[in-house]
């Protein structure tokens, strides 16, 4: 595990770190501060975006009177006629949706002057590529590759040495200024395939935007940002993030003082756009990053108005990735694609491999989260994601959970953007180790150690589960992904294992005194190791007098609570210490690219015209 403070200090030599607008950001240059909780809301007003796991419907977005105010433009018709801003049905119309067209077969590019002949679905045939035996690796080294020395230098830093296959496909075309429509499943370095690119074609210390990345969520705008970042080192290149749910002054600051690439949601880049604080008729290069989740979150008019922006002569190079090719991804092909190339290779309805996947059949009898601690109590993960169908069953695990002794958090919509990033940088870093979340909330995160995946219930839409086991298993690493099911999950476990192949390995609920005695035995082996490295024999008499003691045995318990969150963070510094101390070729990797569901972002249904009207907050 990298230190995720480290990896953003260039070392002796390096170009300039990207924009940090307060000193706080120093951990993650170019992008903004935090947020005080305590202004949070104040935050929110000021950019008109609401709470709870509906952030993402309004991101970044203000009504037609708080625009005008904030920025003394004239009319929101004045900046629709500006950024070309449509109705739903004139874009549906563009993209020819509703009207048979898009089949894939004869497609246009942007200028009408070509066709896709190769943009093809599933099934047939795609470049040679498609067929590789692994999704995590090639026979090619990035040395191989037509790569400036300081790009070279930043990808051997972040521990880079062979490209995964859809990079070793991208790399190359996209250098050459073609347009890419790449489709390849979660975990597999896509980040890096349109990452190191833009990079190289980006004019350093330009100070001016060379390039634009539209993610469908905060979290992983922070952690794409974070790959350029290292990618780019070497180069007097600023990324900065721009998303909602913070302060937008930072971010504004940032801008003015120049940055040459920016990532970011859509409805807070467009914010943006529309208080002239970016400016787009520079960028040679833009990249949709997860389109189809964007797509499926109501994004589509945000993103045609953000695309509509750029450029028209020269046209920039436009690459587009997603983990499936759906109809109004077509669309968005034929309108801004010029005569691009096709990569379809895996997609996230394909299995992961290296997992492998538990079932642990539930008793109506016995409450599910009596269930979930004996099944952690025989499972003993190093680290673990709890997946939860609703926000109150996050709560209610992660609560249960603690007063077990156990470490463990939840985030989900109703938490502050900040106290979401801190739980999840914590489980990264080692210092919790159960992170409880929704499928929602849970969008971005990106942990290349994640041992398990816990699907505390099983998901209606059988495909999110393998959305889910895909956080494990990370670039052709192994992982257990567990289930509880009872009788009301039949259905997904049918489909689970007819449709997709899940074999699962079936296995019942441990008794609690099999738990129990699998729980003592693993701390008593935590506290025989300690004995090696503490002086304890002081505290033998005070041990035998709190056995007398009428409190003796609550006193023992916080003793033991203590010791136990103690010896976590002894451990995740001991590493962290490690891997700051050892040669950048040697340390562990961070991940390579970060997973189709990002987080932090509610469903915006149906992508149709805002009429600028606020939602109620929520008491």
């Amino acid at each position: 595990m990298k230190n995720e403070e480290n990896v953003q200090q260039p070392p002796a030599g390096a170009a300039p770190a990207p924009i940090a607008p307060t000193a706080d950001a120093a951990a993650n240059p170019g992008q903004p501060t935090e947020v005080d909780p305590e202004h949070e809301e104040e935050c929110d007003e000021s950019t008109g975006e609401g709470d709870g796991e509906d952030d993402g419907e309004d991101d970044g977005e203000d009504t037609s009177e708080d625009t005008s105010e904030d920025t003394s433009e004239d009319t929101d018709e004045d900046s629709s006629e500006e950024f070309g801003e449509e109705t739903s049905e004139d874009i549906s119309e563009d993209l020819g949706e509703g009207s048979g067209e898009g089949s894939g077969e004869g497609i246009h590019d942007a200028t009408g002057a070509g066709t896709v002949a190769d943009l093809r679905e599933p099934g047939e045939d795609a470049l040679p590529l498609a067929s590789a035996p692994s999704d995590y690796s090639s026979d090619r080294a990035f040395s191989d590759f037509p790569l400036s020395e300081e790009t070279l230098r930043g990808l051997e830093d972040l521990g880079y040495k062979q490209a995964t296959p859809v990079q070793a496909a991208a790399i190359e075309p996209a250098l050459a200024g073609r347009d890419l429509l790449v489709r390849a499943k979660t975990g597999t370095g896509k980040t890096a395939a349109f990452g190191i690119p833009m990079v190289e074609r980006v004019e350093p210390g330009s100070r001016t935007v060379g390039a634009v990345v539209l993610t469908p969520t905060r979290e992983l705008a922070l952690q794409v940002a974070e790959e350029l970042t290292g990618i780019g080192r070497y180069k007097d290149l600023r990324v900065c993030t721009l998303y909602g749910g913070v302060a937008i002054g930072p971010q504004t600051d940032a801008l003015k003082q120049g940055v040459e690439i920016v990532v970011g949601t859509p409805g807070r880049i467009l914010d943006h756009l529309r208080r002239h604080n970016l400016d787009l008729s520079a960028a040679r290069m833009a990249c949709i990053d997860e389109a189809d989740e964007m797509l499926s979150m109501g994004f589509l008019e945000d993103v045609t108005r953000i695309l509509a922006a750029l450029p028209k002569d020269p046209k920039p190079q436009v690459l587009l990735f997603s983990a499936t090719v759906q109809e109004k991804i077509k669309g968005l092909v034929r309108r801004f694609l010029k005569d691009p190339v096709s990569l379809m290779l895996s997609t996230d309805t394909d299995r992961v491999e290296g997992i492998r996947h538990v079932l642990y059949e539930t008793d109506i009898n016995v409450h599910k989260i009596r269930s979930l601690l004996a099944v952690l109590d025989r499972e003993q993960p190093t680290s673990a994601l709890i997946f939860t169908n609703t926000r109150e069953d996050t709560t209610t695990v992660a609560n249960f959970l603690s007063r077990q002794g156990l470490d463990a958090e939840h985030i989900s919509g109703d938490l502050p953007q900040s106290r979401r990033e801190q739980a999840m940088r914590r489980l990264k870093q080692g210092r919790i180790q159960f992170l409880v979340a929704t499928d929602v909330a849970a969008r971005g995160i990106d942990i290349s150690d994640l041992s398990h995946v816990l699907h505390y219930s099983l998901p209606e839409d059988p495909a999110v589960y393998l959305h889910r086991s895909g956080r494990t298993g990370r670039i052709g690493k192994s992982g257990v992904s567990i289930a509880l099911a009872g009788g009301t999950d039949l259905s997904t476990r049918l489909v689970l294992e007819r449709q997709y192949g899940i074999q699962f390995e079936v296995l019942p609920v441990p008794s609690p005194e099999e738990a129990g005695r699998l729980r003592l035995e693993a701390q008593v082996g935590t506290l025989r190791r300690a004995m090696g490295s503490c002086a304890f024999e002081g505290y033998l008499g005070t041990v035998r007098a709190l056995r007398e003691h009428p409190e003796g045995d609550l006193l023992l318990a916080v003793a033991l609570r203590t010791f136990f969150a103690w010896e976590r963070e002894r451990l995740a510094a001991e590493v962290v210490a490690a891997e700051a101390a050892a040669p950048a070729s040697q340390a562990t990797p961070p991940p390579q690219d970060v997973p189709a569901d990002g987080g932090g972002h509610g469903h915006r249904r149906g992508g149709g015209k805002r009429r600028g009207h606020r939602r109620p907050r929520k008491s």
